[in-house]
């Protein structure tokens, strides 16, 4: 589960565009929409897919006019959107990108590249990141690192609004996040039962208003991603919370037993309070210990299942 890049693997043949559908959430993106399309059927894109999310600027009837398929959303918010695409593709392979200009249309084969080695493969934002606000960047590195941290995963742009999934691996996700989170939601699955990695991108300077409101939108991105975290991957985030317990509590506990020893003063309440720590540091250590067991038992499962689904693929 790292940059592919790294890896340096010997990727198996990429799929045809055709086995790709391009799904393009949107919410009045009249300003962009048009030339995305025309950049995605200039490249041989014909199974481009708009989930528009009831738009007032005539967004939809633009992407209609250009040839793309257009079906309304269900259910709210970006994830809505996600969750309404995986529904309807069929092709083997769905490739998600922001309908606003920013994603370069040029850099999809980057990803498809490595579609069979991988259940989701993100696009990185790396030439072009000057477009992205400072603030933006910012949390963004911030809350990539605290995926790395609670998932174990060398993942460093989880808020990238480009990625490839396998449609396989889209249709069991589960899906209850709202809004901007959802790509944490889907990598956060992934990469607990599946292999994930990323490539780098280009990206560009948008086209029309931005929506995303970074102080709001990353509080709620970081919430998600402990959440995620104890639902998933319970065993790092309280092995975690056992280091940040145990080490205060054995320090605190062995300065109150020196000041006694050397200097005959009790410190009660220091004590008791080292002796709290110490107990949800136990407790923490219990927790991971079981979290460990069952995620090894879930991972076990989850191979037999997929070694038996690509059996029965292959003999029918």
């Amino acid at each position: 589960m790292q940059t592919i890049a790294r890896l340096g693997l010997a990727a198996k043949p990429a799929p045809s565009k055709d086995d790709v559908t391009v799904v393009i959430p949107s919410l009045n993106e009249a300003e962009a929409i048009v030339p995305v399309i025309k950049e995605l059927r200039q490249l041989g894109y014909r199974k481009i897919l708009v989930v528009d999310g009831y738009s007032a600027d005539g967004t939809p009837e633009l992407a209609a006019k250009c040839g793309a398929q257009v079906i309304s959303q269900l259910g709210a918010g970006k994830t809505g959107a996600i969750a309404t695409a995986i529904d309807r593709v069929e092709t083997p392979y769905m490739l998600v990108m922001d309908g606003d200009y920013t994603y370069d249309p040029s850099c999809i084969e980057r990803l498809v590249a490595h579609a069979s080695e991988y259940d989701e493969v993100i696009g990185a934002r790396r030439s072009g990141a000057h477009n992205i606000p400072s603030l933006n960047r910012f949390g963004n590195a911030a809350l990539s690192w605290l995926f790395r941290v609670l998932f174990g995963v060398t993942i460093r742009d989880i808020c990238s609004g480009m990625y490839l999934l396998r449609t396989r691996a889209a249709k069991k996700l589960q899906l209850t996040t709202g809004g901007f989170d959802v790509e944490a939601e889907i990598s956060s699955q992934i990469a607990s039962h599946g292999r994930i990695a990323e490539v780098p991108i280009n990206y560009r300077a948008r086209l029309g208003r931005r929506k995303l409101s970074a102080i709001r939108s990353g509080v709620t991105i970081a919430t998600s991603i402990v959440r995620l975290a104890n639902a998933y991957n319970p065993v790092l985030l309280y092995s975690g919370l056992l280091t940040l317990s145990a080490i205060p509590a054995i320090s605190l506990l062995g300065w109150v037993v020196y000041e006694r020893l050397v200097y005959n003063i009790w410190h009660s309440g220091y004590a008791l309070f080292g002796v709290m720590l110490l107990l949800v540091a136990a407790q923490a250590f219990s927790v991971a210990t079981m979290s460990l067991l069952i995620k090894r038992s879930e991972h076990r499962i989850y191979q037999t299942l997929e070694d038996v689904a690509d059996r029965t693929l292959a003999e029918s």
